[in-house]
């Protein structure tokens, strides 16, 4: 699924990311609101990933919604 999309949809979307990615708080899924950036930017800070580790597993999640 396409981030636009993912964006549009987020109340719906958020529930699967949060079983993906538990650390992350109520707030942090609030600040993100389907933006990849958003996203990927958290997963660097809460988990202590690379960049380009953060992206892969940002664009996984994605693909896995269709």
């Amino acid at each position: 699924m396409n981030w636009d999309r993912i964006g549009g949809q987020w109340k719906q979307l958020k529930g699967k990311a949060q079983q993906s990615w538990g650390k992350l708080t109520d707030d942090d899924w609030d600040l993100i609101r389907g933006k990849r950036e958003e996203l990927v930017g958290k997963l660097q800070a809460v988990y202590g990933k690379e960049r380009e580790q953060a992206e892969r597993d940002a664009d996984d999640w994605s693909r896995g919604l269709n």
